[in-house]
């Protein structure tokens, strides 16, 4: 039987690890753009402020670029610790988008980083320009590459289950890559990080006007930040109703978790502002709905039924059945391998294959999948319902933050154009205090996507507990905690470096020589006895 601790600490030790490492992706991706937006604005005009600019901003996504590969490493080396059975059934689809990744996207990031650093005094100004746009070029790259391995772990096209490998296999590599759900992904997701580096640098910019310190650059990167924030704000909702749509087609069950639409509704639905959960989490008690508004988003239609979470729960016991006829089939199949008949087994395999998936849920209850009964059936089917009332809430906050960006930098882009950037503290201060924002929203929408997607470590495929490694419980307990410490650690040690670069303000020149290069990295280290001795 299945030891439920082990998997749900194997899921708690990733998910810290990822919102840690996601906590600096996001800016990674934002700051990148802009930081070669404002460098180009300083190749063709010429003036230092946008040179300033561009050093002071970089410095930080250097800081934020190292964090992020830390916890990143650690990350991937999970696949195999904690997660070493999913490794081997979809390792050979999972791992390409990971590959490429690191060829193609991280090593042109990590090598132009260091170009970006040293080579203001050993390049041109066009040639470091394109050093810049390389390095934010990259880290889309890698973006996208990464969203590609995870949007087909929420909608698996392009791969087949091999009854001989006992592996799911690439079989059309283009599908991988064109799939709907990783490009819908990709977008929003870049789109949240740009939204993410715009909020950053305005909120630090404010800060530098409310201390009446390096107002010409805090003034010039609040413009940038406010229409480039704009625009990827709006970009970020639109985007996020096309990922939306295409969940509705390829995950329903997530779609009806997020609206907590427990029964069909008549074609269009209606959409849920606010409900009351029923006892035990059930169906809300009371609810404020909007008519027609759920169907119209979701479906983008009329007449298109939206199911609710009974009826996708009934279709799932449907497809428990198939896939308890698929494994059969494959016990049959693998003894065949030894006997040499195995024909009508393998034909019997190929019509029911795609449920195999769900017929491996029934393994919670019983090694004998095929014996299952009726009510184990049951209680399988209703293992494919995610927990209705954190998804329903967390997409609200999410939505709610996505709407509150598009009247913020509005707001913010009016006043830029009126030339009113720093004429009213109190707006200063609000523009300060929503630093955090952007990260609450995009965690939300992280959160959404992963856990809207259990019971399924791959959708409709593999279930997640079937997915995790055989650890021990102590095993399991250690590593979390020492993850959570060094993860913290990091994390405060970062915001230390980020305090001390913003407080040292913009520089005229970085890492220009080698002097310079030991007096920058002791100015971004805390003050201790060590440093000290180390800057005498």
């Amino acid at each position: 039987m299945i030891d439920m601790t082990i998997v749900e600490l194997s899921r708690w030790q990733f998910a810290a690890t990822a919102m840690y490492h996601f906590i600096f992706v996001p800016l990674t991706i934002g700051l990148s753009v802009m930081m070669a937006i404002m460098e180009s604005v300083y190749v063709m005009t010429g003036r230092e402020v946008w040179r300033k600019a561009t050093l002071f901003w970089g410095t930080l996504f250097g800081v934020n670029f190292a964090m992020g590969v830390a916890t990143g490493i650690v990350m991937e080396f999970q696949f195999g610790m904690n997660w070493s059975y999913y490794s081997h059934y979809v390792g050979d689809v999972f791992g390409a988008p990971l590959a490429i990744e690191g060829l193609m996207a991280f090593f042109l990031e990590a090598t132009f980083i260091g170009l970006f650093f040293f080579g203001w005094d050993r390049l041109s100004k066009l040639g470091h320009l394109t050093v810049t746009w390389l390095v934010a070029i990259g880290a889309n790259f890698s973006a996208l590459w990464i969203l590609i391995a995870n949007g087909w772990m929420q909608n698996p096209v392009g791969a087949k289950f091999n009854p001989d490998t006992m592996r799911m296999e690439v079989t059309d590599f283009i599908a991988v890559i064109f799939n709907p759900v990783a490009q819908a992904k990709f977008v929003h997701t870049v789109s949240a990080g740009y939204v993410c580096g715009a909020v950053f640098i305005f909120a630090i910019s404010c800060l530098f006007l409310l201390q009446g310190k390096h107002v010409e650059m805090a003034k010039r990167s609040m413009i940038v930040a406010a229409s480039f924030g704009l625009a990827s704000a709006l970009s970020v909702v639109v985007l996020g109703d096309e990922s939306g749509y295409v969940a509705t087609e390829h995950q329903k069950m997530k779609i009806a978790a997020m609206e907590a639409s427990f029964h069909t509704e008549p074609a269009p639905a209606p959409w849920t502002i606010f409900a009351l959960p029923g006892p035990d989490g059930g169906a809300p008690t009371w609810s404020l709905q909007v008519p027609w508004m759920g169907g119209l988003i979701t479906t983008r239609s009329f007449d298109t039924v939206l199911p609710g979470i009974e009826e996708l729960v009934d279709h799932a016991q449907t497809r428990i059945r198939s896939g308890m006829v698929a494994y059969d089939a494959l016990q049959e199949i693998r003894a065949g391998n030894v006997d040499g008949d195995d024909v009508d087994a393998r034909l019997v395999f190929e019509q029911h294959w795609p449920d195999l998936g769900y017929g491996l849920l029934l393994k919670r209850y019983r090694e004998d999948v095929g014996n299952a009964t009726d009510e184990q059936i049951a209680l399988a089917a209703a293992d494919t319902v995610p927990e209705v009332w954190p998804l329903f809430w967390t997409f609200r906050i999410m939505m709610g933050l996505g709407f509150f960006f598009i009247a913020f930098f509005a707001l913010w882009f009016y006043r830029a154009s009126r030339g009113w950037l720093e004429t009213n503290r109190t707006l200063l201060w609000v523009g300060f205090l929503v630093l955090p924002l952007p990260w609450v929203a995009i965690e939300a929408g992280w959160f959404i996507a992963e856990f809207g997607r259990q019971p399924w470590v791959v959708e409709g495929v593999l279930p997640t507990f079937y997915a995790a490694s055989g650890l021990h419980f102590w095993d399991l307990v250690i590593s979390l905690s020492f993850f959570t410490l060094l993860y913290s650690t990091l994390f405060v040690i970062m915001i230390m470096l980020m305090v001390k670069i913003i407080k040292a303000g913009p520089q005229d020149k970085l890492f220009a020589d080698e002097e310079d290069d030991q007096d920058f990295v002791i100015a971004a280290l805390p003050s201790t006895p060590a440093t000290q001795e180390l800057g005498s």
